[in-house]
């Protein structure tokens, strides 16, 4: 049975197509329990997910941050963290499913899962940059965030969990993990566009790409942030 959890700030145009994706996992008894870490909104963030029955937890800023807390909130033995504009496609469930009865059952070794990356936006920039996603996944094994994360309870806590970094706690989660213990799942999480489409898609994929760069190097996570911003880990 799984705890979702999802960090949320000023989310409230995305966060009810993220919950409502979820509806049918929790009618299944899938999907237990809802956790909505709000950092701060101003806005009616945390009122959605409220109405929507999910447990609001507030919190400081900073995505590593509400992961954690909301990870130490949760009740079941699997957890899936995502972002709060991220969609699960049709069907999500019967990957997951299938996923967590293998490494249930032993039938294959202890391992966290991510989705396959899409954008909402139509063109070419948003399709190659989904295929240059796939290339990384397949042959690095290193999801982000927009991808969700579904891992048991059990290995999460082994590894350390999320830790409370300005950028890069997906990243630093992945490498923790290592490529054997993290699976590719045969279901979409459908991300909005939206930063692309504001920023550029060339831009903020080498915006990111320099964060990633510059973290592989050993650069102190808190100087990155500084000279890019405080941005999402991101493709």
């Amino acid at each position: 049975m799984i705890s979702v959890i999802i960090p949320a700030r000023n989310a409230q145009e995305t966060l009810p197509a993220t919950l409502s994706a979820l509806v049918p996992a929790a009618v299944d008894g899938i999907v237990k329990q809802v956790i909505v870490v709000d950092g701060g909104s101003t806005d009616a963030t945390a009122e959605v997910a409220d109405l929507a029955g999910a447990d609001v937890v507030e919190s400081a800023p900073g995505r590593g941050g509400q992961l954690a807390q909301g990870a130490a909130m949760a009740r079941f033995p699997w957890l899936l963290f995502l972002n709060a504009d991220t969609v699960l496609e049709d069907g999500w469930e019967r990957s997951a499913t299938a996923f967590m009865h293998r490494v249930d059952r032993g039938e294959q070794s202890m391992a966290a899962g991510a989705f396959t990356f899409r954008l909402d936006d139509k063109g070419i920039a948003p399709r190659l940059l989904e295929r240059l996603v796939h290339l990384r996944c397949k042959i690095l094994r290193i999801p982000y965030g927009d991808q969700g994360l579904l891992i048991p309870r059990q290995l999460f806590d082994a590894v350390g969990g999320y830790r409370n970094m300005p950028i890069m706690e997906d990243l630093d989660l992945a490498r923790r993990l290592g490529r054997r213990r993290l699976a590719m799942l045969d279901a979409n999480a459908v991300t909005s566009a939206e930063q692309y489409k504001r920023d550029g898609y060339l831009s903020r994929s080498f915006r990111n790409q320099m964060c990633h760069m510059l973290y592989g190097a050993g650069l102190p996570v808190g100087m990155i942030a500084r000279l890019f911003g405080n941005v999402e880990t991101a493709p």
